[in-house]
Parts: structure tokens; sequence; C-alpha cells
């Protein structure tokens, strides 16, 4: 056995609520968990489950945190200092009271109220905590919201926040990237700046907008250029800028997204990322996914069909982006670090002003425009949220976008 343990540490596999909640029980004192002799007789309220009212004192059954439900206890209104975990129970209450066509509170709920009360407090937990885990693993700026008030469903099993691709089983990527030489790259490019060395114009104006039609590559400047960080054309590399809410829709299309803040239009908003597999990978989870009813496939067939993107377990916020006939969202193809145009990064951007609280949607399967050629190598095909990958098409999906636009079918 070890004898020196003076650098020794182990993970704790107590959580620090769970710790403090022990400090209190036991009535230690702790500086750490901030448990002192002034505030050991104080418990915290982690949520409440049922109500009743004896006379004209009214009461609520607490559970506290740290502690099993087997200690919870009936407290009178006056002794609870949780407006905010009050204010949330009456909310859900008032709820499921319409739903039953009730509208006073009773002197005592019904134990089919009280349950669904819980299951409320419980999903809300548990939303909260991977609401938490998604903003502590993002490196974009802008934050993410998560709710559910349609039903019982939690976080997505098997799926993984990720911010960049991640390169699938077998497939080595060479980066490749040439740099300019700017000191000012839209007043006074170098042959061309970035875009110009690849023969295409610069992408954005003066806001960050982008200003050329879909179907055209956009070229933004990368590591190996000497301009810096506020460069005007480096957009799409500076991550999500919006607040961005995760939320489940009432019409049974599952998670959607919506935007907490104003989009002005033709803004960069996100990327489609995901795990980066072979087309021939991609068949065969095509397959698997269509037996499933869900499939999250998209070709990077810019100019050549040798990569997709899977994002059925691995992805960002887009994952949960819901498919429209009248989208407001547009997708790009984007070269940064890697100029390799097999290889290029998705990147949606606004089609026009979006409100804030307004859903975020794109077109699962893009128009070619007749007019510009190059618009047919953007024309990749992809699905999301239970859609079959294209174009191996075997089942017709019935579209259910609800725009006045809307095709009936997607495929």
């Amino acid at each position: 056995m070890a004898e020196n343990l003076k650098d020794c540490s182990v993970p704790c596999k107590v959580s620090w609520d769970e710790l403090e909640a022990l400090c209190r029980r036991e009535r230690l004192h702790c500086k750490q968990l901030g448990v002192n002799r002034a505030n050991v007789n104080d418990y915290e309220v982690e949520f409440l489950c049922d109500y009743k009212k004896i006379k004209e004192e009214e009461f609520y059954l607490v559970k506290w945190r740290g502690f099993p439900e087997s200690d919870n206890t009936w407290e009178p209104k006056r002794n609870l200092k949780c407006p905010k975990l009050m204010k949330q129970f009456h909310l859900d209450l008032d709820q499921e009271l319409r739903r039953h066509k009730r509208r006073c509170i009773p002197k005592k709920l019904d134990k089919e109220v009280a349950s669904f009360l819980v299951r409320k407090a419980k999903l809300r937990q548990s939303l909260q905590r991977w609401e938490a885990h998604l903003n502590q693993t993002r490196n974009h700026p802008g934050r993410i919201f998560v709710i559910n008030e349609v039903d019982f469903e939690g976080p997505p099993k098997d799926f993984t926040y990720i911010n960049n691709y991640k390169v699938g089983m077998g497939i080595v990527l060479n980066e490749m990237a040439v740099g300019c030489e700017c000191k000012n790259c839209s007043e006074e490019p170098v042959n061309g700046c970035c875009p110009g060395a690849s023969l295409h114009r610069m992408a954005y104006n003066d806001r960050g907008q982008v200003r050329i039609r879909p179907g055209k590559p956009i070229y933004e400047c990368n590591s190996r250029c000497i301009c810096g960080s506020d460069c005007p054309n480096r957009v799409v590399q500076k991550g999500i800028q919006f607040d961005l809410c995760i939320f489940k829709t009432e019409n049974g299309r599952g998670w959607g997204v919506r935007t907490l803040q104003r989009i002005k239009k033709n803004t960069f908003v996100m990327e489609y990322v995901g795990e980066i597999i072979t087309t021939d990978e991609a068949e065969r989870r095509g397959h698997v996914y269509d037996r499933q009813g869900s499939t999250y496939l998209f070709d990077l067939d810019y100019v050549e069909d040798v990569y997709t993107v899977d994002a059925a377990h691995q992805g960002n916020i887009s994952h949960f982006v819901n498919h429209s006939c009248n989208p407001n969202l547009q997708v790009f193809n984007v070269f940064i670090n890697n100029i390799d145009e097999r290889l290029p990064r998705i990147a949606l951007f606004s089609t026009r002003a979006i409100r804030a609280g307004e859903e975020l949607t794109f077109d699962y399967k893009m128009q070619i425009d007749p007019v510009d050629t190059e618009s047919t190598k953007m024309d990749s095909s992809f699905s999301l949220a239970g859609l079959p990958s294209s174009p191996k098409k075997r089942i017709r999906v019935e579209c259910r976008c609800g725009s006045d636009s809307c095709r009936k079918y997607l495929f």
C-alpha cells in the first residue's frame, strides 16, 4: 500500500449538493461548501411536490435538495423563501387544472395532479442540467436554452454536442490553406485576398452580411493570414453569436430551435456540424436510419460526392433545426483553414429578417437555381428529424412544416 499520500488525490463520487446536505445533516461546518454556524440549519428547496390548504393557511410538500424523497415534508408557505419555484409550481398547476377543465385551486390536490407536478419538476431539472452541459461545452458566444412545455420528453439519449467536424473512422484529412498578406482585407486586398486567390469575390459587406448568391462558395481568411480577428472576412469562424433556444414543438415535429434575439437578413446564424464519414458508410447508415425512422445525413457534394456529415449522434444545435418549405435559413459552402473543395463547412445564413422568438428552419431539399449553374453544386442531399436520406430515397415523407407554400411531401 502507498504510504506517502501527500500528492495523492481522487475525484469525489458525491456531488457538491450532496456534500452540503451531508454537512447540514451532521451539523458540520465547511468553509468551501459555505456551511457555517449561522446557516447550518438552512435547507434548500429543490422543488415543490404538492399543495393543500387547511383553514386559511397554505402548505407545500417540499423536496429538499440533497435529501431523498422519503424526507419530503409539508411546510407552511410563510416558512418558504423560494418565490421562483413557487411561481413555477402554480404555473404548472394552472396548466394541469385547465386540462381537467377546472378553474379553482382545490384545498387538496388529486394524486394525478400531484404526480403531474412532480414529473414536470423533475423534467425541468433534467433539461436544466442538459442546458448547463451544453453551455459548458459550446465554444461560441451565443448561449443555449432548453425548454419543453409540451410533454415529458427529456434530453435526447446518445447525443454528444460538438463544436466542429469530427473525423470518422478510416478517414485521414490533410488541412490545406494559403494565407493572405492583407493589412486591410476589405479596402486594400492583396491579390484579391483569400477569395481572390480562389478566383471568387469577397462574400461579406462591412457589416458581416453575406452578399453573394447561394451556390457560390465563401473563402474566409484563415490561421495563416496576416490580418487579425477583427477582419471583416472572418464571420463563420467566429461561431454562433445569437442566444438560441431548443424547444419541443406542439405539432409533432419533435425538437426545434428558435432565436431569442432579432437576426438581420443575410446574417450568419450557425454551422451544420457532425461526424465526417464516407459516402459508402453513409449508405450503410442510411439503411439503418431508415428502419429507425430518422436520419441526419448531409452529403458534401459541392464538387465531388466523397464525404457525408452525419449529425445523428454527434452535432451542434443545428441537429435540432426543423425543415420548412418556406425557410428563413439558407445553406452556403464555406472554406477557412481547409480549401479542399470536397470538404466545405456548411453555414446557415438568414434569408430575411427573423424576429426574436421565431423558429429557425431551412429546406432539407434545397432547390436548384436554374440561372446559376454553380447552384447545382450546393444542392446537397441530406435529411434531418425523421426524414430518409437522399438521394437513396426509399420512403415518401409527408411534410408538416405548415407553410403556405408547403410541398406536402418532402421526398
